[in-house]
């Protein structure tokens, strides 16, 4: 495969206007409570945010399904985490961004209408941005490995979405999801999963980068601690999905994005 500089990461200067959540108050969605490698721009101190996804319940306090950290600079994720359980959950897509990254006051994800008019899209994605681009919203985190109706209506934010080539999307990468779910519920008593995307040098609507790679990597619990680990990358030059180890993993990665990059931070 190919291997991209870390050039891929620059993009347009970025306005900052809005401080959202970081990981500590959500530790329950990494491996050992430890996050993967946060990205940092020496020029953009305020360019890679990290966000607890979460939704309001009926007494307007937020509850948290999984963690992303965001470029907004490419207003693409870099990626999600999340604690892995499947149950058939029928899909409902309503896009939800981030009212926060653009100047909300909103504690949770919500509409487009929760952020001031003028600032909408200067740090994140839009529908309009989709429409009629050709490429899906990819899901980082995916409906497929969702267990409740909330959690799969979190999933549907576009801080959790990249542009993604339909075919690879509704393919193998949808493949992929369906055979990890499929081994994760099998021989884990628990598992946690990182799916992230490396941005390529297209982009679509106002600035939105393409997705080159998707990544993700699942560690698997049982009862005597860690049983099992993996790595995916895709698409490779005949668009399909490559299983590699998580320290390839991380090695291909930390080509890709120009650091040393670590997905479970040596756990598993």
């Amino acid at each position: 495969m190919p291997h991209s500089p870390a050039a891929l990461l620059f993009l347009l200067p970025a306005i900052s206007l809005a401080e959202v959540t970081s990981f500590t108050q959500c530790p329950q969605f990494f491996v050992g409570g430890v996050h993967p490698t946060v990205l940092k721009d020496p020029e953009d101190n305020n360019r890679y945010e990290q966000i607890c996804q979460c939704l309001l319940d009926q007494n307007e306090r937020p509850e948290y399904f999984y963690a992303t950290l965001y470029d907004t600079r490419n207003k693409i994720p870099v990626y999600s985490a999340y604690e892995f359980h499947r149950a058939d959950v029928e899909r409902d897509d309503r896009w939800n961004v981030e009212p926060q990254l653009d100047g909300g006051t909103m504690l949770c994800m919500g509409g487009q209408n929760k952020i001031p008019t003028a600032n909408r899209g200067l740090r994140q994605a839009l529908n309009r941005d989709y429409d009629g681009s050709g490429y899906d919203k990819g899901h980082l985190f995916p409906v497929y490995h969702t267990h409740t109706v909330n959690t799969m209506l979190s999933t549907s934010t576009l801080t959790n979405a990249a542009p993604q080539e339909p075919s690879f999307n509704r393919g193998q990468w949808r493949r992929y999801e369906e055979d990890v779910a499929a081994l994760l519920q099998k021989e884990c008593d628990g598992a946690y999963v990182v799916t992230g995307v490396v941005p390529g040098n297209q982009h679509i609507g106002d600035g939105v980068r393409v997705a080159q790679y998707y990544w993700s990597a699942f560690c698997c619990f049982g009862e005597s601690g860690a049983l099992r680990s993996a790595g995916y990358i895709g698409p490779d030059n005949n668009g399909r999905v490559q299983e590699v180890g998580v320290k390839q993993l991380e090695s291909i990665l930390s080509d890709l994005y120009g650091l040393d990059f670590s997905v479970f931070q040596g756990i598993c």
